[in-house]
């Protein structure tokens, strides 16, 4: 029987009574999408195909270097009980234009926005003009091959072994390279010092297990980030995902100087300061919930995620938090995440080096302002649904989910005129003065959308 997507329970998938399709489902799928895959260090090629044939030859024989879900499942069920390490990742995604390059036709499948391509998308999504890109997104990407480990030495061997196989009529436009950042504490965290990757869709029967609670339940059935593959041998088994990548540029230095300028315009001294910056983001820089304390947990506190915005107004988390606009959980003011299906699994890493600490309180004039941001990288079953509508109807849209609230005050992009006001104080009910919002500090610099195809179409090829 066909593989059940909208099953309402999370998939058990190394139960003994998974059923054939499930398991031929996991066999052909590639790995990261269900379950984030180590990537501290990471390659990312985008990948010119000069001539059809040798396009398609060239993604088959990356087969061999690839593992599937299932496979990956069980190098973290070792890892788990062993400490035993896993093999790197290798993913394969292809664009639109890809498709037609090798010869296949996309019009079997059916996201309007990944057969436009991430280009003509930019009106939607309020992107700079194109030729503002850099350069190697301008051109046309055919295919991107990740390559990512814990630590870079298997990185660097397998993307050798790719390139290896890359054949003479095919040219690599552009590589982007993600190194984890990491607090005091190694918390994964963002250019802006924030503790980051929180709240994620979760599809496994032990993860949700794990994480979830009595306010926010994480489980998403699978049809929130699988399609079957329209091209693959059998599209009833055989599965895959639309994969967002966009390079996003971290104006550090302007960033901070937005918070110090909040903090000074809401009055806050001493140990509150750091309250301004969490009421743009929603958390402060060590992952405390603004929605759960009004200062950060102690250290060594593990990073609260169980809780919903019901009962806030936003006088404890300001509805216009980069984390409440992008995700407005079960709020009232947010419509309901859960029955739009809008949460995306992220599966980001962040790119440029540091001389600095970015989770300490240095002066802003001592940070980056360029060179440094975030590889977003997201997994979807729909860019329009998920992606597109979370970029333009939530974090771009200053009336999102009342008027005045404002564009998000880290991802959004567009005219920032309308003033907005924040809580005095933590759970107050009394409001400041009508407040510019903090200039957008992060820019994007290029991407495009691709196909995770499964396993079994790339071995068909």
């Amino acid at each position: 029987m066909p593989v059940d997507l909208s099953n309402g329970k999370p998939l058990a998938w190394d139960s003994a009574k998974l059923d054939a399709d499930t398991k031929a489902m996991l066999d052909n799928l590639q790995p990261n999408i269900l379950q984030a895959h180590v990537r501290e260090s990471m390659s990312l090629l985008l990948v010119h195909f000069g001539d059809g044939p040798d396009g398609r030859r060239f993604l088959r024989s990356l087969v061999p270097l690839m593992k599937s879900a299932r496979k990956h499942l069980e190098e973290v069920r070792d890892f788990n009980r062993t400490k035993k390490s896993g093999t790197p990742y290798v993913g394969v995604g292809i664009s639109k234009i890809g498709y037609l390059k090798v010869g296949h036709s996309p019009t079997r499948f059916t996201d309007n926005a990944f057969k436009s391509g991430m280009k003509r998308r930019k009106d939607t999504l309020s992107d700079p003009a194109v030729g503002a890109w850099e350069e190697h997104y301008q051109e046309e990407i055919h295919a991107i091959v990740l390559i990512g480990d814990a630590t870079p030495e298997p990185v660097a061997a397998t993307r050798e072994r790719v390139l290896a196989l890359l054949p003479k009529t095919a040219k690599v436009v552009g590589e982007e390279k993600g190194e984890g950042l990491r607090d005091a504490q190694g918390r994964g965290i963002e250019h802006f010092g924030y503790v980051d990757g929180r709240s994620q869709p979760l599809f496994l029967a032990d993860q949700v297990a794990a994480e979830s609670g009595t306010n926010w339940d994480p489980f998403f059935p699978l049809s929130h980030v699988l399609v079957p593959d329209p091209l693959a041998p059998h599209p009833a088994r055989h599965f895959g995902s639309y994969l967002v990548l966009r390079k996003l540029e971290q104006n550090v230095r302007a960033f901070r100087e937005a918070e110090e300028a909040l903090a000074d315009a809401l009055g806050l001294k001493g140990d509150d300061r750091p309250l301004a910056g969490a009421m743009l983001v929603g958390r402060f820089r060590n992952g405390t919930p603004l929605r759960l304390h009004g200062k950060p947990s102690s250290e060594g506190h593990p990073v609260q995620n169980d809780f919903s915005y019901r009962d806030d107004p936003g006088a404890r988390c300001p509805v216009g938090a980069h984390i409440r606009k992008a995700n407005p959980r079960d709020s009232r003011d947010g419509g309901l995440e859960r029955a739009l299906g809008v949460m995306m699994a992220r599966r980001g890493q962040t790119y440029g080096g540091r001389t600095d600490r970015p989770w300490d309180d240095a002066p802003a004039t001592t940070r980056p302002a360029g060179g440094v941001g975030l590889l977003f990288m997201a997994f979807n079953s729909s860019l329009q649904s998920q992606f597109e509508f979370t970029q333009q109807t939530w974090a771009d849209n200053p009336d999102f989910p009342a008027g005045g609230t404002g564009h998000d005050p880290v991802i959004g992009q567009g005219r920032r005129d309308v003033k907005v006001r924040y809580p005095k104080a933590w759970d107050s009910a009394k409001l400041s003065a009508p407040q510019r919002q903090v200039p957008q500090t992060v820019t994007m610099k290029g991407g495009e959308y691709f196909f995770m195809p499964s396993l079994a179409y790339l071995k068909s090829l």
